[in-house]
């Protein structure tokens, strides 16, 4: 039986994250630290975890995704999820404007809201007693696909109305429209993550907000940054009556925690809602997230309802569509960019074409897998798409204009830099080049080495790099380390003072531990907690170097990939003379290790995903020297899944697979018992 006095705690627990979540996630106004945000969640968990039959669907904690599905059902809406009719011009407006006044009486004035059209899928939301029940897609209008699990994953959806203390009570029955998208840079930085690690990328946020829904398992969408706007009351049961104009509504959910457009404006005459929408032509990349136009409805709702729906679309509000921001143009040649870990990325030179007033002569092709499959060739003539800051990418190729010149592409089975043979694992999207020494990787590499989670100098920025390669001073990592302060003076921005801050830099350096030399090697698969996995295992870098690949998967935590990266790395002289330079040099390739402190968590393996409050490397190091283990990849023998912001969707679905409980930060300094901060690995 539940103590009443715990039943009473959960429920006030609940109410306070609730309105911290919504202060933070939906106004970007947190009025907590972090630090005490995570004792209310860990207090909630522990409580939960005490009394199970607590746990309940609007918790707070049950935002990390529920079991996979088998297929979405299909729900029925409680009315039509209409779509609007388009207009294109000050005219178009006016004309919707007369048309609808011959079906009012004459004397009839109408005032107006003006919202812009977000470019993400549409959502249907359910409460009852102000508890989030049912979500569900647009689907056709009439039925949607119940996508209730994905959306519980949405930080700015309320699980619970009120979200705020000061707010209005929740009616019986309520539904509420409203827009997943994800906004330009969390597309453009998943994108880039979902590149990096070989998996399929997206050609705009719509897309991937619309993926990222309709996931069967639902631990995938809670990974990936999803955003939320509602705009609309579709159903609503209850005392007293509902808002009965627009502007009354958008104040209304904001009042019960919705996240509303910041951008929704009150006109009392047309004239004005027009420049208003073609002001709003040139500063669409203003806002967060995108938009291809501007809705404009009738603020009496009574009105817009009365007014009724012609075919499938309301006479009460119509759409103002932006000039599109597609062109088309000449493919004249498909090059190929070498990243920083070697990665291959194909992209498009083309015949220089404007797109909204931009001049594009390039544009990306995501990957080599994107092109065969939209059989895309130099010589098409290509749909180009521009849309805010993100990179101009080619759409599709017209394939009905083809003269029969056009030249299939073939991927590349050299490096087009350094050409040693390319590498692609099966299963994944990318193609490397596995060579350190190549040319166009050594700037990337360098920046690599110096960067804060790896050799972390300083003085050695990303401008200097590219100086010092650009005038054959350095060729490798190793390199770095023969710099004297008269080979730099002299050089643009080297006076004597800088150079000798430079070269003092690199000299500290060398004291850093194996792990963090080991990091930035640029090792495929290679990051911070495998790196303390080999080097806690294997001691040296000699020991590392010997090392099979049988002998490598024997290490917990690293499977075949992992092993022939690193097996593939050191068989190559060129990296072979790399270790060398370092080792002349004095840079640390032993480990060396404090006394233990307290152990707290020894005999538990962990892994961890998503970004915590502190750099991921600098937590590996504390559970270690708490005497824990941490692997990259989650198994059977994995203790805990410590999950931060925007998490793997891997490791998340893997863990549910094997039953690995899944902790939080908070959760995790809370199994270390309070102990102080371990001793870390001598720098």
């Amino acid at each position: 039986m539940v103590p009443e006095q715990v039943r009473r705690r959960v429920q006030e627990l609940r109410r306070e994250i609730h309105y911290h979540n919504h202060r933070y996630y939906v106004l970007n106004d947190p009025v907590v630290t972090d630090a005490e945000y995570d004792a209310l969640m860990m207090e909630l968990r522990q409580l939960e975890a005490a009394y199970p039959d607590l746990v309940t669907p609007d918790s707070p904690t049950q935002r990390v995704g529920a079991p996979p599905v088998e297929a979405f059902e299909r729900v029925r809406h409680p009315a039509p999820i209409i779509s609007l009719d388009n207009t294109f011009s000050g005219d178009d407006i006016r004309a919707w404007r007369e048309r609808i006044g011959r079906l009012l009486p004459p004397s009839t004035r109408l005032d107006y809201v003006v919202e812009p059209k977000i470019d993400g899928l549409s959502v249907v939301l359910h409460y009852r007693d102000g508890v989030f029940v049912l979500g569900a897609t647009r689907g056709d209008g009439e039925r949607g696909e119940n996508i209730t699990a994905n959306l519980r994953t949405v930080r700015q959806l309320p699980l619970h109305i009120p979200a705020r203390p000061d707010g209005p009570a929740p009616p019986p029955y309520l539904v509420v429209r409203g827009e997943a998208h994800m906004t330009v840079r969390d597309f453009e930085s998943f994108n880039r993550e979902q590149a990096e690690r070989g998996e399929k990328t997206f050609a705009n946020p719509r897309n991937a907000a619309a993926g990222s829904l309709r996931q069967l398992d639902s631990s995938i969408t809670a990974s990936r940054p999803l955003s939320l706007l509602c705009y609309t009351v579709v159903a609503y049961e209850g005392e007293p009556a509902p808002p009965s104009t627009q502007v009354e509504t958008l104040a209304y959910l904001a009042g019960l925690g919705f996240p509303v457009p910041q951008v929704a404006v009150h006109f009392d005459d047309l004239e004005s809602v027009i420049a208003f929408c073609q002001e709003w032509v040139g500063k669409r990349d203003t806002l967060p997230y995108e938009i291809d136009g501007m809705v404009i409805k009738i603020n009496d709702l009574r009105v817009a309802a009365d007014l009724g729906i012609v075919g499938r679309t309301p006479r009460g509000a119509i759409a103002f569509k932006f000039p599109g921001r597609e062109a088309t143009t000449v493919l004249r040649e498909i090059r190929v960019n070498v990243g920083r870990i070697g990665t291959l990325t194909p992209y498009a030179v083309l015949e220089p074409v404007s797109i909204g007033g931009v001049t594009v002569s390039r544009a990306t092709l995501h990957n080599f897998d994107y092109i065969a499959a939209n059989d895309i060739r130099e010589g098409d003539r290509v749909i180009v798409k521009r849309a805010g800051d993100v990179i101009p990418q080619i759409v599709r190729p017209i394939v009905d204009l083809r003269t029969g010149a056009e030249k299939p592409y073939v991927m590349p089975d050299r490096c087009p830099a350094c050409g040693e043979p390319v590498s692609k694992t099966a299963g994944e999207v990318a193609v490397y080049c596995v060579n350190a020494a190549c040319p166009a990787q050594v700037a990337r590499r360098i920046e690599h080495f110096a960067s804060r989670g790896a050799m972390d100098i300083e003085t050695l920025g990303e401008k200097t790099v590219a100086l010092l390669v650009d005038r054959g001073l350095v060729e490798d990592v190793g390199d770095l380390y023969s710099l004297r302060a008269e080979d730099l003076v002299g050089l643009e921005g080297f006076a004597e003072k800088k150079a000798e801050n430079l070269v003092a830099g690199i000299a500290a350096s060398k004291e850093r531990s194996l792990s963090r030399v080991l990091t930035g090697l640029g090792i495929r698969h290679v990051g911070g907690i495998v790196a303390d996995t080999l080097v806690r295992h294997f001691g040296s870098i000699d020991a590392l170097a010997a090392a099979t690949a049988e002998e490598l998967q024997a290490v917990e935590g690293i499977g075949p990939a992992i092993a022939q990266a690193v097996v593939d790395w050191f068989s190559r002289p060129r990296n072979r003379r790399v270790i060398e330079k370092l080792r002349r040099a004095g840079v640390r390739l032993e480990e060396e290790m404090v006394e233990a402190g307290p152990q707290p968590l020894a005999g538990l393996t962990f892994v961890i995903t998503g970004t915590l409050s502190r750099p991921r490397q600098q937590v590996a190091e504390m559970i270690e020297g708490w005497g824990g283990k941490v692997t990259g990849s989650v198994s059977a023998r994995t203790s805990y899944l410590v999950v931060g912001e925007s998490p793997g969707g891997t490791k998340c679905r893997r863990a549910q697979e094997l039953g690995v409980p899944v902790i939080d930060e908070a959760a995790l300094m809370a199994l270390a018992g309070g102990a102080k901060q371990p001793p870390l690995p001598l720098e």
